[in-house]
Order: C-alpha cells, then structure tokens, then sequence
C-alpha cells in the first residue's frame, strides 16, 4: 500500500534549461510537502545523476539546446533496459505530445505551470511509480521462493520426477493419493550400512554424531552422482541408491558395482582422517521394480518390489567392509570387476541363494 508520505518522499529531478522554470517548479513541489528534489539546467548531466539515484519522476522539458527532450528519454531508456520509465514531460507544444509517448513519456506538463495540475500530475505519476517498483519487488520475491522451492524439490526428488511434478495440477489441489509409478524392467539396487555404527552412538555426543553420520552420507552422495546413481532415501545409518531409474540405463549394475567400490574407498579415507575404525556392508541385487511417489506430505520418490528385498538381505546377509551381490547382478557386470564366489548361503525369506563378493576392477 502507497501512503502520502511515501509519495512525499519520492525522489525527483527537475531538467530544465531555464533557471526559473526549474526555480518555480522546485518551490511548487517543496511547499506541497515534497522533500527529495534536485535539479539541472544541464540535460547531459541527466544520465549520471540517474544512474547514481534512480530517481522515482524526472521533470523533463523537451526543448533545450545541444540536447532536447526527446534524446533525454532515448538515453534513459537505456540505463532503464526496458523497464518503467517516469519522465513527466514539460512542453508547450502539443505536436511534441504524440512523438514524446512514443519515446516512452508517460504524462506531460504545460507551460505556462498551474499549481494544481502540477501538483495533480505529479503526484499520479509518483504514486504510479512506487507502485511499479512495489509489485516489481513483491514479484522478485516470488521467483526467488519459487526457486527455493525447486531446489528443495530437487533435494528430495530426482529432476525429471519434480519436473513431472511441477505440471500436475492436482499437487496443488490437496486431493491426490498416488501420484507416479513406473514400471521399470530392470534395475540395480544397492544398499549400505555403517557396521557398528550404533555401538559407535553410545559414546558420542548428538552433535558428533550426527555429524560424523553427515560426513559419510554427503561423500556417498558425491558418488552417487559421479556414478550416475540415484539416492534413494537414507533409514538410521542405512543408505540406498539405484541405478536405471527414472531414466532407464543398460549400464546400471556397472554404475553400481563402481558405487559400491568408491564407498568402500571413501569409508577407508574417511577413517583414516578422522581416526575412526568404522566400515560399510553393502550389498547389490539387480531385478524389476516399480518406483514412484506416494502421498499428500513430504515428497518422497521410492523403490517396490523382489529386487529391492533382496539387495537388502545381500546387505544384511554380507560381512563388514565387503560388496555382496546377487547372481542376477554378477552376470551383468562386464570383465573390468574382479568377483569372487561366495558360494550358496541361505538368505532369510529367500531361501539359499548364489552369491558373489565384489572384489575390485582389473584396472
């Protein structure tokens, strides 16, 4: 909302080449209240004192010598790159009415001056100013929340799914339950857990904690890009990635099978740095899988179905500091891994299964 006192307060220039027009226009708007007035009888100084104050109304008489008017406004229309621009032209000329809108005038002043339409156009033009510059900000503010927002949505969402997101009406609307579910023929799903890591808790402070927890995930996020994988969700100390989704790869046990052979690394310098003896179980599978978004609050993208059971159970069946994997996934993997077989073991809700370690790559 515009006040009086702030139109008061709006900043004004008045260009004139003749001393006492500016002198009487200056004494009209200063007993009417107005306290931010400066003048010139000099129309190339124009440009400067603009730039340095932006001013909210410039005066504005057309014919001056060496440089009129209208090559006023061309100028500024320049430091204003396109936006509003608040010339009140002077002229005793209504010819020059028409070719001074053109050049971007936005109202115009007669000579000889009477008081009250100074006053009355003056004070239109300053309170249509302000509120250009008040909307202009209200919308900058908007497209800055706006962009946060869409970062905040990528944090939790991969970008073609916020993007999908971002078109769908009803998220807005309150009054959806599913939102996206793909079907995705086959997939690469890793998960990982900090072995110890509660033992570790029970001698720590929150703050350390949290922070060493924090430490080790961002790192395993770094990878994830790298690699090309997408983070699934973090549980305690579990973390879990795929690969193949939302965009389908024919590499996606390879990009994984690199992951998991980078966390290891990763958990290795991590402790040598920090002087910990923490270690990381991981385990692979690679199957079919439905991912999607679900519910009305706090977004989250998730996996569903047997390959993801069974990464798990490759995670909680394997041993600390080591890559177990499926026999689904090893027969995807190219001849850059070096596997080693672990032989059958009987993994709960599975039965007994072929497994593999993950050793390293051949060069």
């Amino acid at each position: 909302m515009i006040s009086a006192s702030d139109i008061l307060r709006g900043k004004v220039l008045i260009v004139d080449d003749q001393k006492t027009n500016v002198i009487l226009l200056e004494r009209m708007l200063r007993n009417a209240g107005y306290v931010s007035i400066e003048t010139t009888t000099i129309p190339q100084e124009v440009f400067d004192l603009h730039r340095k104050n932006r001013y909210d109304l410039i005066l504005l008489d057309l014919q001056m010598p060496r440089m009129d008017g209208f090559e006023v406004m061309e100028g500024l229309q320049d430091i204003e790159t396109g936006s509003y621009l608040p010339v009140l032209v002077i002229t005793a000329e209504p010819v020059h009415k028409l070719r001074a809108l053109k050049v971007g005038a936005k109202d115009f002043i007669s000579k000889p001056f009477e008081l009250a339409e100074v006053l009355a156009r003056v004070h239109n033009m300053l309170e249509v100013r302000l509120l250009h510059l008040e909307t202009k900000k209200l919308y900058d503010q908007v497209v800055a929340e706006q962009k946060v927002s869409e970062r905040l949505l990528l944090n939790v969402l991969p970008q073609v799914i916020a993007e999908r997101l971002k078109g769908r009406p009803e998220v807005t609307a309150d009054s959806f339950t599913e939102l996206i579910a793909d079907s995705y023929a086959e997939v690469t799903v890793l998960f990982a857990d900090i072995v110890g890591f509660t033992k570790f808790s029970e001698g720590v402070s929150a703050e350390v904690l949290v922070d060493v927890l924090n430490d080790i995930f961002i790192r395993f996020d770094s990878i994830a890009d790298n690699r090309g994988l997408e983070k699934i969700k973090t549980i305690g100390d579990a973390y879990m990635a795929a690969a193949g989704l939302p965009i389908p790869v024919p590499d996606h046990a390879e990009r994984t099978a690199h992951m998991a052979l980078d966390m290891i690394d990763v958990m290795n310098r991590f402790n040598a740095q920090g002087r910990y003896t923490l270690m990381v179980r991981i385990g692979i599978s690679t199957g079919a899988a439905v991912a999607g978004v679900i519910g009305k609050r706090k977004f989250l993208y998730d996996l569903w179905g047997d390959v993801v059971n069974t990464a798990s159970r490759m995670e909680s069946h394997g041993l600390a500091g080591r890559i177990q994997l499926t026999d689904a996934t090893r027969k995807r993997l190219c001849e850059r891994f070096i596997v080693e077989s672990r032989g059958a073991i009987d993994v709960k809700g599975k039965g007994v299964m072929n497994t593999w370690f993950l050793n390293g790559r051949t060069g």
